[in-house]
């Protein structure tokens, strides 16, 4: 699994399920993505919607498609992504992490942080795909360092994906008014400027980063999967932000490409 190119690196703000089905900027800039980075051997996507304790790898064969929402329309329900697994590629994970650190599973699949996604980019579903999972024990720091390790897939023809959103708050979500709140506004300017910057560790400590911060971060799930992403950046990437826009008042798809 060597390619001649280092792969790019992609966090993904997936936002609402519904862009799996409605057209909107956010579909047509994960399409447009998909086609200006190299065909990837496979994908491991590191998505919001999986936290375990403990970190681990989907290892099966032929991941299921779950849908892990309710109160959507029925035809979200009838999608399915049926992406071959790629067992080896997590037996590599897990030989970059330490077998001490992740364990295989084979009852997960593809979550909709990650097929929501993917079918926008590569409808075909003909790409091998695993998923990591986010271990709800681990600090920010520690998940940065185990990312860390996982750099040399990038030489190996892997797009590494992390889907989530930088301004995550669903409980204060203007469902019928899209006038962004000026902290969700804030702490979505400041992370931007932060991501350019490469200053991923000020990013890793986002507690000492203010209020706007607390109001936007009030879990970490889908915040973790920025810093995933940020971890595989060298010192030669360049860095640009795709689909920056906040929803629903308290809902960022900002989304980056590192590479």
């Amino acid at each position: 699994m060597i390619s001649e190119q280092c792969m790019p690196v992609l966090f993904i703000g997936h936002g609402n399920p519904m862009n799996a089905i409605e057209e909107t900027t956010f579909t047509a800039a994960w399409r447009e993505i998909a086609v200006t980075t190299p065909r990837p051997q496979a994908i491991l996507c590191v998505s919001a919607h999986w936290e375990t304790d403990g970190t681990k790898v989907t290892a099966m064969k032929s991941p299921k498609t779950i849908h892990d929402f309710y109160g959507f329309p029925e035809e979200l329900f009838q999608i399915q992504y049926p992406a071959p697994g790629a067992p080896e590629l997590a037996n590599r994970v897990v030989e970059l992490l330490g077998s001490s650190e992740v364990k295989r599973d084979e009852s997960w699949g593809l979550d909709h942080g990650t097929w929501s996604l993917l079918r926008r980019m590569y409808p075909e579903a003909d790409i091998p795909v695993i998923q990591l999972s986010l271990d709800r024990k681990k600090s920010p720091h520690e998940q940065v360092t185990m990312a860390k390790q996982l750099l040399p897939l990038r030489d190996e023809g892997v797009l590494v994906i992390g889907s989530g959103n930088i301004v995550h708050n669903l409980g204060l979500i203007r469902w019928h008014d899209n006038t962004p709140y000026p902290w969700a506004l804030e702490f979505n300017a400041l992370a931007t400027g932060l991501i350019i910057a490469g200053e991923t560790d000020r990013l890793t400590d986002y507690r000492s980063l203010g209020e706007a911060a607390r109001l936007s971060i009030p879990t970490n799930e889908h915040y973790l999967p920025l810093l995933y992403a940020l971890a595989l950046r060298t010192r030669e990437d360049p860095v640009s932000i795709f689909a920056d826009q906040v929803v629903l008042g308290s809902l960022s798809m900002q989304s980056v490409r590192i590479g």
